[in-house]
């Protein structure tokens, strides 16, 4: 059976979003379907996929998908799995070359949002691999942000990070 390009997308989206690894596979392998092709709403399979469900990030990574891939609001995959919580996804989006220092269009990094959500395994992740230094639009650094949600061993994790950093570079 031959798919059209908007029907390939939608399916390989549909079946990611259900963290459907063996149809996911299909699709790629069986249908030659290029992990980045669009669904009918411009999104890609991985950002729309289970975020849970780091078989699938494997399977799209493994074959080529784009683990930078921006929305129209610069949202990332990166910045949905710290949004969501799941950091094994992360750690697997990482591995396959995922930036955590890509702002999206508010110029959060995956890590302001993290804290925002309370997820502190991610913030423990994205800590020493993040541009701590970097200001969203509103002028807020991660520790910033941690400090205004009063999380109070988030700001002290940073404060060691920023520390530990700093000695790092003299």
């Amino acid at each position: 059976m031959v798919l059209s390009e908007r029907d390939a997308g939608k399916n390989l989206s549909t079946a990611a979003a259900r963290g459907k690894v063996q149809e996911v596979r299909r699709m790629l392998e069986e249908h030659r379907v290029h992990p980045d092709t669009l669904n009918e709403f411009g999104k890609t399979a991985l950002q729309v996929m289970m975020m849970g469900s780091t078989n699938v990030a494997c399977l799209l990574l493994e074959h080529g998908a784009n683990a930078n891939v921006q929305d129209r609001h610069g949202v990332t995959p990166a910045h949905d799995a710290a949004r969501t919580g799941f950091v094994d996804t992360l750690r697997v989006l990482v591995e396959f070359g995922a930036s955590v220092n890509t702002p999206d269009n508010a110029g959060a990094l995956p890590i302001h949002i993290a804290i925002r959500e309370g997820h502190t395994d991610v913030v423990e992740f994205l800590a020493p691999r993040s541009n701590l230094s970097h200001q969203d639009t509103s002028g807020d650094t991660a520790l910033d942000v941690a400090r205004a949600a009063r999380i109070p061993h988030v700001v002290e994790l940073l404060e060691r990070q920023l520390e530990s950093s700093l000695k790092f570079q003299a």
